[in-house]
């Protein structure tokens, strides 16, 4: 009797995991037809930049998993470290998001993590490195 429970059980375990695995890839490929989706409408958004004159967008596609990218952080590092010291506004205007609020405020966001955890520091309203 408990060799058919067992059996019955890894049956029953088997095909709910061929269901899950079945749905997982239903999902995967409507996430890849979403993406491709995205990517055409930001394709068609940067030719509407270009022609309004506006400078093209960065990044393109998004971001899918999860975690820390990091790479504003160490954009940053990289452009404060090869100067003798910028200004928040100088910064924008070199990274290019000058009137990019979102981008202004990832910049803010990025300065303000990097000058608490101490990798630049704040002299006469400049951003050094530390």
């Amino acid at each position: 009797m408990q060799g058919t429970v067992l059996a019955e059980t890894e049956a029953f375990i088997a095909k709910q995991r061929e269901s899950l695995l079945a749905q997982r890839q239903e999902i995967a490929n409507q996430q890849s037809a979403l993406q491709t989706q995205l990517d055409e409408l930001d394709e068609m958004l940067t030719k509407f930049d270009v022609f309004e004159g506006k400078q093209a967008r960065r990044g393109g596609r998004r971001r899918t998993g999860g975690g820390r990218r990091g790479s504003r952080r160490e954009e940053l590092l990289k452009l404060i470290g090869g100067s003798k010291g910028l200004s928040r506004g100088e910064i924008l205007e070199k990274m290019g998001m000058k009137g990019n609020k979102a981008g202004e405020m990832s910049i803010s966001n990025a300065l303000t993590a990097l000058t608490k955890s101490k990798q630049v520091a704040r002299k006469d309203r400049k951003y050094h490195a530390a």
